[in-house]
């Protein structure tokens, strides 16, 4: 799964600014960190959903992929 991600579906969305890492796999649930411009999108619930239909599509399992957002450091700084 971890090659799936990275070499398939994170380019796909580097072309818009985003940039998601694998985080965990346990066989049902796919853990992404979302970072980047995706990190502060307000529709990644849609990207997590084609997410998953191209997992079930080219790969034939069904997964959940779930979002943990990951901000840069310097937007916490005050």
């Amino acid at each position: 799964m971890r090659e799936y991600l990275e070499n398939i579906l994170a380019p796909r969305l580097q072309g818009d600014g985003g940039w998601v890492e694998y985080a965990d796999f346990d066989g049902k649930v796919l853990t992404c960190v979302f970072r980047g411009e995706c990190s502060k999108c307000h529709i990644l619930d849609r990207c997590t959903a084609w997410m998953e239909e191209r997992i079930l599509k080219d790969l034939g399992e069904h997964v959940t992929v779930r979002a943990v957002r990951k901000k840069p450091y310097f937007w916490d700084a005050k």
